[in-house]
């Protein structure tokens, strides 16, 4: 029993962690400068992959510009974009591949239909969080799913902090932060809808508090990585 506590008891302190981050990031947040705020300008969905690979549609990276609202619309079509990207299918395969070479869940078994079934999973449990988080429940809630950098102009503690914190702070699109609601609901309507697929012996206490936790760590990789790649790419591909 208690080792099946263990992994609960990592995701309630991983939360923890979080909401502490989240609070110390909303203190040391600057406020705006309405002063010299620049006039806003639409928004910018990137076309842009890190390493050439990774997605990177959602960020702005010069924060310190006021940009419009995503409309419901736009939203959806972001959500489209994540989805039919190629690194979803090879995301997909690799979450696959790995739970296929460690029998791990979900467990569908071992051969080349079960590993068809782990994939087509892997599939899933990444787009509907994404259809959930930036498209549903962010025009529902009016947040903006958008991830807005910090860049160089900080320290870099403070940007790795404030990257983390972003899984429950968020922008709205009023441009006020508060709890976000749009990416931890995601997340948990898609684990929950997750269970509707997943194998029985994969669908208990103990392995949802599992797959949240991944999609805790994936979801602040993919604030972390933005926040620091353009500092990454110039200072060793010389691009900006």
């Amino acid at each position: 029993m208690e080792g099946k506590l263990y992994p609960v008891r990592i995701a309630k302190r991983s939360f923890a962690f979080l909401s502490l981050a989240a609070a110390i990031s909303l203190a040391q947040t600057p406020p705006p400068n309405d002063a010299n705020a620049a006039p806003a300008q639409p928004p910018p969905i990137l076309d842009d992959h890190i390493l050439g690979v990774i997605p990177n549609f959602q960020t702005v990276n010069d924060s310190s510009q006021i940009v419009t609202p995503l409309s419901v619309k736009q939203k959806f079509q972001l959500f489209l974009r994540e989805t039919v990207d190629p690194f979803t299918i090879i995301a997909g395969a690799a979450g696959a591949a790995l739970s296929q070479a460690h029998n791990d869940d979900p467990k569908y078994g071992q051969g080349s239909g079960p590993y068809a079934q782990r994939f087509g999973a892997a599939v899933a449990d990444i787009t509907t969080q994404n259809f959930f988080s930036d498209a549903v429940l962010s025009s529902i809630l009016h947040e903006d799913p958008r991830y807005f950098r910090r860049g160089p102009r900080y320290r870099f503690w403070y940007r790795l902090g404030y990257s983390v914190s972003r899984l429950v702070v968020t922008q709205t699109d009023a441009g006020k932060s508060r709890f976000n609601y749009s990416n931890i609901g995601g997340m948990a309507l898609g684990i929950g809808l997750s269970n509707a697929y997943y194998p029985d012996k994969s669908v208990n206490g103990t392995e949802v508090a599992e797959r949240f936790g991944t999609s805790i760590v994936a979801s602040a990789l993919a604030n972390i990585l933005p926040e620091f790649w353009p500092d990454i790419r110039q200072k060793f591909f010389h691009r900006k």
